[in-house]
């Protein structure tokens, strides 16, 4: 026989080793017991026949021992210890399903790496000890790792991991770094857990393609912060970093990564740097689909390093959520129409929105109507209704009296009430206000609309849109440009020109004011505002067949179009009395009737 020297007992006789220990209990158990004793022994038999044996063995483990409710396990590999902690409480969540919590069996789990000592065939010492203290702190159905195994699965096991600081174990002299493994984050090789009802994305780690150490903090940084950032916006559910960064240095499937994660749409990119120049590429897959959604570069100077990530992590989180929005709209369209659920036709709604025609708003209201059937309180299908009214009265379609400003004020206020904490209830309440003609009110809702969502271009773009109706035309066109750059390829960028047009025209640059008056008419003929823009400032400039013709645009797309009702009307509403008769004035000079 081989003799063994163990160092801390000073004699010989006793093995020493380094192991992975898995340590569990049941929940509980003295509850059980006490309930139905014969039952639960039943029971736990079973399970540790049915469920612990064959993966214990399938994970190449070795159970110490089983005393009472509890068992120990000793694995040469930490990452087959935390992969079959994982896959038991996966396992016996699905045994207890159907039964009464009262009889469910349920597990505690800690993991330990560390030195053991063995005698015959049980174990001892720390690294045992450890295990079950972690066991201990473990949440009902939850696995506790020590920072040790930690250190050695964070990289090659597709889990989430949530720190939970240094802690002070019993009977243990020092403290020790304790992480949770997350929830409902399954291992390679499951199923996946099912989609969540909101559109649902993954941000994978940029990679560094530079050869330069130094780019990889800046990759990690950007992937946080676009994260950060799609997490802010209500309508998405967002994979936490703690999950995705498992996949770092990997390569990775879309279409596998989708599946573990359960999402839709999984988005990756790199960092290239050539001398002072940097290259971020990033691109949108929906992998159950299978195609791209979006992409998009950008080459910047490194002259600023954080101004370049702030800028990036914006322009893609404004980007990212218009695109799922509309690839959501699609995946809805193509579901039969008995099929279709109160979210589905809120989806409908939200991308027939962004057509912002008079059919368009049409089916809004009729796919929000349809949504209240289904489910009257969904605080998104009341704020379908009152985006699809309130654009109707801002467009001139419902008369603009005070009747109707009073139901457009209501319709929003009730969405408001149902989700106050929703970017969107903002947006319908500065909707309402600037048809009220309370613009200070409507930009202040659209600065608590960018407190929730610092992204949404569209908040930018209508904070433009109200500052240049106040007569402060250089900050709506900052805005407004912003919004455009953040977001350059939004369906919805002609109303960002037109509110730029206007605050041109306010400001009385009357040649910029026609310029861009003129591209929103001829890129979206249906939509006026850029067309009396183009017509009153070509009279300011007194090129009359320029205004000529832009009137006759207008009446061939509105044959009742008249000065009288152009104000409030188009979003054209002004707090200064001489940028309404100015603008009133000119069309009357371009040769629109009274």
């Amino acid at each position: 026989m081989e003799l063994r020297y163990c160092c801390t007992e000073g004699r010989f006789g006793l093995e020493r080793r380094l192991a992975a220990i898995l340590a569990a209990d049941v929940v509980g158990y003295s509850r059980l017991m006490e309930a139905d004793d014969a039952g639960t022994l039943a029971v736990l038999k079973e399970r540790r026949q049915n469920i612990l044996g064959p993966l214990v063995a399938q994970h190449h483990g070795r159970i110490v021992k089983v005393v009472g409710d509890g068992v120990l396990v000793e694995f040469a590999s930490a990452i087959d210890a935390v992969t079959c902690a994982v896959e038991l409480q996966r396992c016996m969540g699905e045994a207890n399903a159907g039964q009464p919590d009262d009889h469910a069996i349920i597990l505690r789990i800690g993991v330990n790496l560390g030195e053991v000592m063995v005698e015959g065939s049980d174990l001892y010492g720390d690294g045992v000890n450890i295990a079950a203290r972690l066991e201990a702190m473990a949440e009902p159905g939850g696995v506790c790792v020590s920072g040790t195994v930690h250190e050695h699965v964070q990289r090659r096991l597709p889990l989430a991991f949530e720190d939970l600081g240094e802690q002070s174990l019993k009977n243990i002299s020092r403290p020790l770094r304790v992480y949770r493994v997350a929830s409902g984050v399954p291992i390679e090789g499951s199923a996946g857990p099912p989609l969540p009802t909101k559109p649902s994305i993954a941000v994978l780690p940029f990679t560094n393609m530079s050869g330069d150490p130094e780019q990889e903090f800046f990759a990690d940084g950007l992937t946080e912060d676009i994260t950060t950032a799609l997490s802010r916006v209500s309508s998405l559910f967002v994979i936490a970093r703690m999950s995705t960064f498992t996949y770092k240095g990997k390569p990775t499937d879309v279409k596998r990564v989708a599946k573990d994660l359960g999402v839709r749409y999984v988005m990756e990119g790199s960092v290239r740097r050539a001398g002072d120049r940097l290259r971020v590429t990033a691109q949108l897959i929906d992998a159950v689909a299978g195609n791209h959604v979006w992409a998009d570069h950008y080459d910047r100077s490194v002259a600023d390093i954080f101004d370049i990530q702030d800028e990036i992590t914006h322009s893609v989180g404004a980007s990212v959520s218009t695109h799922v929005l509309l690839a959501e709209r699609e995946v809805a369209e193509l579901r039969p129409p008995i099929d279709l659920k109160a979210r589905d036709l809120v989806t409908l709604a939200l991308g027939r929105l962004y057509d912002c025609t008079s059919d368009a708003l049409a089916d809004v209201a009729d796919f929000a109507e349809q949504a209240l059937r289904l489910d009257p309180t969904y605080p998104r299908a009341h704020l379908m209704r009152a985006a699809a009214f309130l654009h109707r009265l801002s467009m001139g379609e419902v008369p603009h009296d005070t009747e109707n400003v009073a139901r457009g004020l209501d319709l929003a206020q009730t969405a408001a009430r149902l989700a106050p904490r929703d970017e969107y209830s903002h947006w319908m309440m500065a909707l309402a206000y600037a048809e009220a003609g309370r613009l200070e009110d409507a930009v202040a809702e659209c600065e608590l609309g960018l407190a929730i969502n610092p992204n949404w271009s569209v908040f930018l773009a209508d904070k433009g849109d109200y500052l240049a109706s106040l007569g402060r035309p250089k900050e709506a066109i900052e805005a407004c440009q912003l919004a455009l750059r953040l977001n350059p390829r939004d369906p919805t960028n002609f109303w960002r020109h037109s509110s730029i047009a206007t605050a041109h025209f306010v400001a009385a640059d009357y040649a910029n004011a026609l310029e861009e008056g003129k591209r929103v008419a001829r890129s979206h003929p249906n939509f006026l505002r850029g067309a009396i823009v183009w017509a009153a400032a070509a009279a300011a400039l007194n090129k009359m067949d320029e205004a000529h013709a832009a009137v006759a645009h207008c009446l061939a797309q509105r044959s009742d179009l008249r000065v009288c009702n152009i104000v409030p009307h188009f979003m054209l509403r002004f707090a200064r009395d001489d940028d309404h008769a100015r603008l009133l004035a000119m069309l009357r000079k371009a040769g629109l009737p009274e």
